[in-house]
């Protein structure tokens, strides 16, 4: 392709270790690659409802050794806010989804690569169907959740973290003769407890995709002290529910509700039954810091890479995927129709049960 093409760029959702390898990837590809010139969009969708347009031209000078190895993104984000219902200062709803829409023409973009999570990309996804935008997608959560894809950015770090408080937590679990939970996060699946929690040497993995009982869980710790153990580690995903059902949130000043606080009630409920002490951990938003591990660097330059590619192929509406050891693209309906949770039979369940691990009553 001989056309020099004006392309954009925006994380849209919750920063995540890895956003900066893929926007680095995407100037690079286009730059060296197409000639083309690269405009990332600030804070998501706002910058292009904000008047003047909230943009900055990307750059190779911008790209030196340290962004690479940064959390979070050097464009920003924004994780809410419908533009098709955004809540105004007044407290009033407005649509502004025409306001996006003109500031993608008004910047003289050919095409807008949107790295962001199943929520961010259905919205983007409506955008572009309404108003004539070329899209492609880039799959990015720590809850890896997003379907048609093995691995969405950020998630491999946030494995990596999670699995590394469980380590620490260890040897206070040994000293005092402890059950400790740990409570990572997982909107709507539970991959991060379940992979961390296996790496970590749990004794018992609680996940919203499998019930669990305290009769269950309770019979783990006993065995667990048959065997000479004294102490025992317990990974909760924040979705969890409780046995009879129940989900754990908490209200947020604004009116709104927010997932966590289960490790505290599994410790109760735990201690009550077996007598043992307990202690709960919530590691929240430290799961999304740190700088990305080579594999979230790595997957993060391979789809960046990738979706330039479609881009100059003038393939859009889709999404980079990772699949069988490739990148690979698929239709962005087809990725983001339902979120991808833990399956209760898949291969990480069966080897959680296959190393004695509490994971549910069936």
């Amino acid at each position: 392709m001989t056309q020099k093409l004006k392309l954009g760029v925006m994380t849209s959702g919750g920063d995540c270790a890895g956003l900066n390898a893929v926007i680095r990837a995407v100037v690079y590809r286009a730059i060296e690659g197409y000639g083309w010139d690269v405009y990332g969009i600030r804070h998501g969708t706002v910058g292009l409802m904000e008047r003047p347009l909230d943009y900055r031209k990307l750059t190779l000078d911008i790209f030196t050794g340290h962004v690479l190895r940064m959390g979070g993104t050097i464009l920003g984000s924004i994780n809410r806010g419908d533009p098709f219902a955004f809540p105004m200062p007044d407290g009033t709803i407005k649509d502004r989804s025409d306001e996006i829409i003109e500031g993608y023409h008004e910047l003289g973009l050919d095409a807008l690569i949107c790295i962001g999570g199943d929520g961010s990309l259905a919205i983007l996804r409506a955008l572009a169907e309404k108003g004539d935008m070329k899209l492609i997608g880039i799959p990015k959560t720590i809850d890896n959740d997003v379907g048609v894809t093995e691995n969405s950015i950020g998630y491999l770090t946030a494995v990596e973290v999670a699995t590394e408080a469980l380590d620490r937590l260890h040897p206070t679990a040994v000293s005092h003769n402890r059950i400790m939970v740990l409570e990572v996060m997982g909107r709507d699946a539970g991959h991060i407890a379940l992979s961390a929690g296996i790496a970590g040497g749990a004794d018992a993995i609680l996940l919203p995709e499998i019930p669990w009982s305290v009769e269950g869980l309770a019979d783990r710790a006993r065995r667990t002290e048959e065997t000479g153990r004294h102490f025992g580690l317990i990974m909760v995903a924040e979705a969890a529910k409780l046995p009879e059902g129940e989900t754990v949130r908490h209200r947020q000043s604004d009116g709104s509700y927010r997932l966590g606080g289960i490790a505290e009630r599994v410790g109760d409920l735990i201690q009550e039954a077996t007598g043992t002490e307990t202690r709960a951990t919530v590691l929240g938003h430290v799961q999304r810091g740190s700088s990305p591990n080579s594999r979230d660097r790595l997957f993060g330059s391979a789809y960046g890479v990738h979706a330039v590619d479609l881009v100059a192929a003038g393939k859009f509406d889709r999404m980079v995927a990772w699949s069988n050891r490739a990148v690979i693209d698929v239709p962005l309906a087809e990725a983001i129709r339902a979120p991808q949770e833990v399956d209760p039979h898949g291969a990480l369940a069966q080897t959680a049960r296959g190393l004695g691990i509490y994971i549910g009553d069936n």
